[in-house]
């Protein structure tokens, strides 16, 4: 299969990645690549090519590498508003995700845009990142499965989202590797009440200082808090309504 990104062309080609994705939550958005640290993707920038951030520009970022021009790493960022349920119910279940890697047709720079709607699975089982809404309109032609649990999703020919399954198993922070144990049951309700708040009007109300919104803020806080296992994950999501609260809960 070829696929269109942007005004470039890419072939399914050869395995995915194998890299787990990381699910930076204070970011809100989902790495796929095997630097650690600042410096490192620093130089992982300057050896791939593909679509990257340039001064003020961020778009999503998916390297290939210029010898094999194959696929090497991915950065999304997830946005900040929900779509409604009622658009997500329409999210087509079909096709499933196969697995495989991209090799680009020619070693040229493109660039990726941004989704700009989110749809949550029930339980946040999935979280699905499309272009516009008007996906929803038609039937997916496939969802290309590039890493453990994140697939591309495309719409004649073009890569029109991403999509991240499980996404509870790969919360971190920063560029810390995921918690390879299973996530506790207490820290998928937490992940959830955390994307209600950040992906709804109480973010706006907590910003606005509204009684309300902040003392459900510092009640997601104290459990986050209080929970005695799997502190890894728990510690990612405190990163986001720590800094709220530093910020706005005064």
């Amino acid at each position: 299969m070829r696929l269109t990104i942007d005004d470039r062309t890419a072939t399914v080609f050869g395995d995915p990645l194998r890299i787990a994705p990381r699910l930076d939550f204070r970011d809100f958005r989902v790495r796929v690549a095997p630097y650690a640290d600042v410096k490192e993707r620093g130089q992982f920038l300057l050896d791939t090519f593909g679509s990257g951030p340039w001064l003020w520009d961020t778009p999503d970022e998916l390297r290939f590498d210029p010898l094999s021009r194959g696929l090497v790493g991915a950065e999304f960022q997830v946005p900040g508003d929900a779509a409604d349920p009622e658009d997500c119910a329409r999210l087509p279940a079909e096709p499933s995700s196969r697995p495989g890697g991209l090799r680009a047709d020619e070693a040229r720079d493109f660039r990726l845009e941004v989704t700009t709607e989110l749809c949550r699975a029930p339980g946040d089982a999935v979280l699905t990142c499309l272009r516009d809404l008007g996906v929803l309109d038609e039937p997916l032609d496939a969802r290309i499965g590039i890493a453990p649990d994140v697939a591309l999703l495309v719409q004649r020919g073009t890569v029109v989202g991403w999509s991240l399954t499980d996404p509870v198993r790969y919360l971190t922070t920063g560029f810390a590797a995921p918690d390879p144990a299973p996530a506790a049951p207490a820290t998928r309700l937490l992940f959830t009440e955390c994307l209600d708040l950040i992906t709804s009007s109480l973010l706006d109300e907590v910003r606005d200082r509204d009684p309300s919104a902040l003392a459900r803020l510092r009640a997601i806080d104290e459990a986050l808090r209080a929970q005695p296992e799997d502190r890894h994950r728990t510690d990612a999501l405190r990163a986001f309504t720590g800094e709220l609260l530093e910020d706005h809960g005064a």
